[in-house]
């Protein structure tokens, strides 16, 4: 036990159902459920649920808008576990996708937006990618970025480039220590954009993470473990949490890291 107040910045509810790994989540009602028995488990207190990338989009935009719908209903459902839900909106989309981002501020309440360009058939710094920045720091919605090391279309040289060319707008940053390589270029990038933040998810040990907050301070750090839905077919994944709670750290950084970072960026209420 700890008295930390945990907050996983990274759960993806939904399935890989365009690769064929695993079905549609059928009901919301059995997926809040046994994702609160894992958070449980784990310790976490609460968790941002994030629309999964990996969805069928025949009739582009309609599907679009009913994941979107679908993540503000499993908040909506246990709002105290669930304080914040995060949507996606598609590049390829143009035009349509500026009236969604509308769409997810104003009607559904989403805090921010998820990218996870290797599955949108687009480069993170991509025109239309930066079209949405502009517009959702117009609107206070969040970027989250995913930065999977092996992957050309989120490399984080591209990131780094988007940071410097939109330096008002906080954005957290997933994935990010997913390779060796990567891990080792982090901190540099985190140094000259104080507007990045970086999650814990995928990390090859918790020493990365320990790396890049004595580079950058803790207050650039955020608990998340990719958490995903039972249906998608992803095994549970070593997570960082037990390791992070026993760090050579102050109580105050492993309270910013574990909870008070996504608070503060997200403005929950905890």
């Amino acid at each position: 036990m700890h008295p930390f107040h945990v907050i996983d910045i990274h759960n993806h509810v939904g399935a890989l159902v365009s690769s064929g790994h695993g079905h549609a989540v059928a009901d919301l009602d059995e997926e809040v459920t046994r994702r609160a028995a894992v958070l449980a488990e784990r310790g976490v207190d609460q968790a941002v649920v994030i629309a999964s990338h990996d969805y069928l989009r025949p009739d582009g935009i309609a599907d679009n808008r009913r994941v979107n719908d679908a993540i503000a209903a499993v908040r909506d459902r246990r709002s105290d576990l669930f304080p914040a839900a995060v949507g996606i909106v598609e590049p390829l989309n143009g035009e349509r996708g500026l009236a969604e981002l509308e769409r997810c501020r104003s009607e559904l309440g989403l805090v921010g937006i998820s990218f996870h360009t290797r599955m949108q058939g687009v480069s993170v710094d991509s025109v239309w990618v930066r079209r949405y920045l502009e517009r959702m720091g117009e609107l206070g919605l969040v970027p989250f970025i995913h930065s999977i090391g092996e992957s050309s279309s989120e490399a984080l040289w591209k990131i780094d480039v988007l940071a410097g060319d939109f330096p008002d707008l906080d954005i957290v940053v997933l994935d990010v220590l997913s390779t060796f390589e990567q891990s080792q270029f982090v901190p540099y990038v985190a140094e000259r954009r104080p507007n990045l933040h970086f999650d814990t998810a995928l990390a090859h040990g918790v020493g990365f993470a320990l790396n890049l907050i004595k580079r950058v301070g803790a207050e650039r750090v955020l608990y998340g473990s990719d958490l995903y839905s039972a249906a998608s077919g992803v095994p549970a994944l070593t997570e960082l949490l037990a390791d992070l709670v026993a760090a050579p750290l102050t109580d105050a950084e492993k309270a910013a890291v574990l909870g008070g970072n996504a608070a503060r960026l997200l403005k929950l209420t905890t």
